[in-house]
């Protein structure tokens, strides 16, 4: 079996497969796995046991930021804390945070990506939502349609508005209702949007930094 040792870390099936219709898009290079870990704190439950695992030379995480990011920060800074890594920021940097292990240890590079971008509360959804094609009226259409719903009959939260807002523009397509990672293969949402140049960067100097082999 090939070692997996560029491994990132993701909430759910659908960042998983956006990750990896983004590498592709983008030719970021393929990485060993793209892990859908079955919810946020599976994930950050588990991560201190998959730093301290054998083989893996750089661990990613990108995780929503939902409603307060600097708790989602400390969450898994605690962890890395606690494994050995040192000068750790206060808050996750606003370009995606890469932290390189201790020296002589065999610790993994680490990175962590808290959606929509590092600085804001949010979800992956509101992240998309920044590759719509500027100035899109179907897109504004939406938000006018999803205000329009009367608060009694909204059966959806607020920290759920952009999962409705993305999927209810992606149901008005030419071809209804993809899932977020083939829109991104279709082209509905523009990968090569200046808006998702830091999200491709800091996968790049993460997983494939200058020097590194691209396959």
């Amino acid at each position: 079996m090939t070692p997996q040792k560029k491994i990132l870390l993701v909430e759910g099936r659908d960042d998983e497969h956006v990750v990896a219709h983004f590498c592709t898009a983008r030719g970021i290079g393929k990485l060993d796995k793209i892990e859908d870990s079955k919810g946020v704190e599976k994930l950050v439950t588990g991560f201190p046991i998959r730093l301290k695992q054998s083989g893996i030379e750089v661990l990613g995480v990108v995780v929503d930021a939902d409603t307060d990011l600097t708790s989602r920060w400390m969450a898994l800074r605690t962890h890395l804390e606690k494994a050995g890594y040192l000068n750790l920021p206060g808050q996750p940097k606003p370009n995606g945070t890469i932290v390189q292990p201790p020296v002589d240890s065999l610790l993994p590079r680490v990175g962590i990506w808290l959606m929509p971008n590092n600085q804001t509360t949010g979800i992956l959804e509101d992240f998309l939502t920044l590759l719509i094609p500027d100035g899109d009226e179907l897109f504004e259409h939406s938000n006018r349609s999803i205000d329009s719903i009367p608060s009694n009959q909204r059966r959806f939260s607020e920290v759920a508005r952009p999962k409705a807002l993305i999927h209810t523009w992606l149901a008005w397509q030419a071809e209804p209702g993809k899932p977020l990672g083939i829109s991104i293969t279709a082209r509905y949402l523009n990968p090569h949007h200046p808006r998702a140049d830091q999200f491709v960067d800091w996968l790049r100097e993460l997983f494939f930094p200058p020097g590194s082999i691209v396959v």
